[in-house]
């Protein structure tokens, strides 16, 4: 094993020399939630103002996978010229700015580009300061990636608890929106000052079936979809399936406390935080268990677990044991995509990691407008339960995946994979 990289020495910031390149990256994850969880919560809001059905609702939320689209699969090429600090730097604060954006929509057409402008600065921000995550990890020699997506749960469960707080005290949509701007691009600009440079990326050298890396050289004629390797296609099976789980339970989750549950007031916001509670506390425990049991036993684990809690939310007729639902679904999911952004960001290089992203945020973002066109011609329950399949499947396919790569759990945990699993994928 390398000996870990020297601490970083960033003049410019000398000033913040407190403030050590993983407490910076944490930031950058919080800023991302808190931004994020701001939006949700003032979807039924924007519905309301707009008077948009659930199946223009999900019409709206589909330009998050449009500009995501858009922004992700160029984002690896991006990293590798410019290193993930810079581009974390440029994208957090185009991000934040982008937030107040959709609450100025007049109608459907002005709010899909919006959103989709939250969604093209939201993936690259998410790809490079996962990026950033694995120099971290890689620069300190041991997992810590979990925790940073505990940061990212921390800042949805902020924007939820306080986002709920607010609306329970009265106060207005724009007095909340622009506290949030300000404070994030203030955590995101000082965070900026100390993120490791781009040497402490790494080497580009060839990984998992991957050709090395040339800044310089022109990009292949084929569409990015034509160049993804086996493993990238099998990794981002997993996180495609598992970030459809993750990210519509999220989106979803205020409307069916209020219009399902028949949920008022605070009780709106309940089924949300529970869900990013225990997420968050998964997360701040999944370094441990991922260096203990391994990377392939947690995210099957994980899966079946939070497939059982969807499920048990579905079938719920009140709040309270709805949200016990919402808490399991948090807990099962907290570790899936951090632990496969680890595997594929140690695994592959940074264009892989960007690869596999891409294919998860296709469920990420696809999968809330899923659920709304089920919901309008089914209803919501039944749109609920697809999240429940898309995780089950995940505890079902993962152990072959991760076998098909021979990546064996220790292996996985520290990023080091047989060159064999090359040639039988």
């Amino acid at each position: 094993m390398s000996q870990p990289l020297p601490s970083p020495a960033v003049p410019a910031s000398r000033s913040f020399a407190w403030l050590s390149p993983r407490a910076a990256t944490s930031a950058m994850f919080f800023v991302n939630g808190l931004v994020f969880a701001t939006w949700v919560l003032h979807i039924p809001d924007v519905r309301d103002a707009l008077h948009l059905s659930d199946a223009q609702v999900g019409t709206a939320i589909l330009g998050l996978a449009v500009g995501s689209m858009m922004s992700m699969p160029l984002s690896g090429r991006w990293i590798v010229r410019h290193g993930s600090a810079a581009v974390t730097r440029l994208f957090a604060a185009l991000f934040c700015l982008c937030l107040p954006l959709p609450f100025l929509a007049g109608h459907l057409g002005t709010l899909f580009l919006a959103v989709a402008s939250l969604g093209l600065t939201s993936g690259a921000m998410d790809v490079a300061m996962n990026a950033q995550g694995v120099a971290v990890e890689r620069h300190l020699q041991r997992p810590v990636l979990s925790s940073f997506h505990a940061w990212f749960s921390l800042g949805n469960l902020a924007g939820a608890l306080a986002g709920s707080l607010l609306l329970g005290l009265g106060v207005g949509l724009w007095a909340h929106v622009l506290g949030v701007l300000l404070l994030s691009l203030l955590a995101a600009g000082v965070s900026a000052l100390r993120l490791l440079p781009r040497r402490y990326d790494g080497p580009e050298e060839k990984k998992l079936g991957q050709q090395p890396e040339h800044p310089d050289e022109p990009a292949p004629a084929r569409p990015w979809f034509q160049r993804l390797s086996p493993p990238v296609l099998a990794l981002g099976l997993l996180c495609f399936l598992g970030m459809l789980g993750e990210g519509a339970t999220g989106d979803w989750s205020g409307l069916y406390f209020r219009d399902v549950l028949s949920a008022s007031g605070g009780l709106v916001g309940l089924g949300y935080s529970a869900f990013t509670l225990a997420m968050t506390l998964g997360r701040t425990f999944g370094d441990r268990w991922r260096s203990r049991f391994g990377a392939a036993r947690l995210v099957v684990a994980g899966a079946a677990v939070s497939g059982l809690g969807v499920l048990l939310a579905v079938v719920s007729t009140s709040p309270p044991l709805a949200a016990v639902g919402y808490a399991l679904t948090g807990l099962g999911v907290a570790n899936i995509v951090p632990v496969l952004y680890g595997v594929s960001g140690r695994a592959m290089n940074a264009r892989g990691l960007a690869q596999v992203a891409t294919l998860g945020y296709l469920g990420f973002l696809a999968g809330p407008p899923l659920i709304g066109y089920v919901a309008h011609l089914l209803n919501l329950r039944a749109g609920l339960a697809i999240i429940a399949l898309s995780l089950l499947l995940v505890a079902a396919l993962g152990p072959g995946v991760f076998a098909r790569l021979g990546l064996a759990p220790e292996k996985a945990v520290a990023g080091q994979v047989e060159q064999e699993a090359v040639s039988r994928s």
